[in-house]
């Protein structure tokens, strides 16, 4: 794998960190701010709607900027964003610290997608994607407990000045090792939008926004499930996210490969054991360790649905893939809160702290049934098996060629 790969891997550690660190440190920041945990929950959701607004925004301005300095760009605003947010001097202003911060976020992870599958031979582009996404689920696993702790015993500050930090470690690797990728002459606006209205397209976002709320309908209320009913104290809660971190960096190192052989088939299966998984939270949450072995499965599965959604969204954009890639993230981010907002919507009509898995399991079942239904409105012949993103140029060669292989499982 080219070692390009790892700079996009350590800029999507920074993101990840930034991210998620956010719940962890509420209590702190409500305390340090003179606000409420739940109104300093808003955080969260300010992170969230810099990403769904800037991922086709800034995607769309920087559709004529070469791909290598878009994505210097892009970090450079993470940096600043996190930066703002460390020196916020209240907190309408680290709101918009927070909002800066995500606008980013879609727009880099969609064209760092498209440029990764751009660095390695066609057979290999799942597995260069699910590389860069790999540093999205180490920041799980190292990148949010240690941040957490830094800002639990240093002040929640120190943690986004050192997210800054990375953002600009990441710059650096950007600049080092990803070569220049220009853009084709022929590629505009234009090209990107109506590839976005594909039908294929669409279904393929759509997908993602149901399929991916199953995750986050359990995972946005682990912490109290970890307490209120699987018996652990709070300082097991960290042990358990970062088992669902662990989770996720097997479902992306497996997801990548198994892309690779067949598209449509990983993304069917994993998204029908997410739903078997979620169910069986339902019931193994009451048994201490075979929840700790469940959240490790929801993890994997769960993870392994988002190297094929984003291949499949990336496919069937064809030769205008960008703004298609990053919206891909604004519908992930829609999933977070959507999923959160249903989980939180069933404890809060009194059916205990295990039922967001079986709304979890219900909303991934509809991304399943909308998976099948555009596997099956797929013409023949125009399967993800039958293009690519690119013959697998370093150089940035655009042009999309045709696969020899059959297409798989279209």
């Amino acid at each position: 794998m080219p070692l390009a790969l790892l700079a996009l891997a350590v800029s999507a550690f920074g993101i990840g960190t930034t991210e998620f660190v956010m719940m962890g440190l509420l209590p702190q920041v409500a305390d340090d701010l003179g606000t409420s945990v739940p109104t300093a929950g808003h955080l969260v959701s300010a992170y969230a709607i810099g990403v769904v607004v800037g991922a086709p925004l800034l995607t769309a301005l920087g559709s004529r900027v070469p791909r290598k300095r878009m994505l210097l760009l892009l970090m450079a605003l993470f940096t600043v964003g996190n930066l703002a947010s460390a020196l916020a001097p209240g907190f309408g202003w680290l709101v918009a610290g927070r909002v800066l911060a995500g606008l980013p976020h879609g727009a880099f992870f969609g064209l760092g997608a498209v440029v990764a599958a751009r660095l390695v031979r066609e057979d290999r582009q799942a597995r260069a994607v699910a590389t860069m996404f790999l540093g999205l689920t180490v920041a799980n696993i190292l990148g949010v407990p240690a941040a957490t702790l830094l800002g639990q015993h240093l002040g929640w500050r120190a943690t986004f000045l050192v997210v800054s930090a990375i953002g600009l470690l990441a710059m650096a690797a950007l600049a080092r090792l990803v070569p220049p990728v220009p853009v084709d002459g022929r590629q505009g606006l234009g090209r990107e939008v109506r590839a976005l209205g594909r039908p294929q397209v669409l279904l393929g976002l759509l997908t993602a926004v149901f399929g991916f709320a199953g995750v986050f309908a359990v995972y946005s209320y682990l912490a109290s499930m970890t307490t209120e009913v699987m018996g652990f104290g709070d300082s097991t809660v960290t042990i358990v996210l970062a088992l669902f971190g662990l989770g996720m960096t097997g479902g992306a190192l497996a997801a990548g490969p198994l892309t690779d052989r067949a598209l449509r088939p990983t993304l069917y299966g994993s998204l029908a054991a997410l739903v078997l998984a979620l169910v069986a939270f339902r019931f193994t949450v009451h048994v201490p360790w075979l929840a700790l072995v469940t959240v490790v499965v929801l993890g994997a599965v769960g993870f392994m649905t988002t190297t094929p959604l984003q291949m499949l969204v990336m496919n069937k954009a064809k030769d205008a893939p960008t703004l298609a890639s990053a919206s891909n993230h604004s519908a992930f981010n829609l999933a977070n809160a959507g999923g959160a907002w249903v989980g939180g919507a069933a404890v809060a009509a009194g059916w205990g702290w295990t039922s967001p898995a079986l709304v979890g399991a219900a909303l991934t079942a509809a991304g399943l049934l909308i998976a099948a239904v555009a596997g099956l409105l797929d013409r023949p012949g125009t399967g993800e098996g039958a293009s690519r993103i690119v013959a697998g140029s370093p150089l940035g060669d655009e042009r999309v060629t045709e696969a020899a292989s059959p297409a798989s499982g279209s």
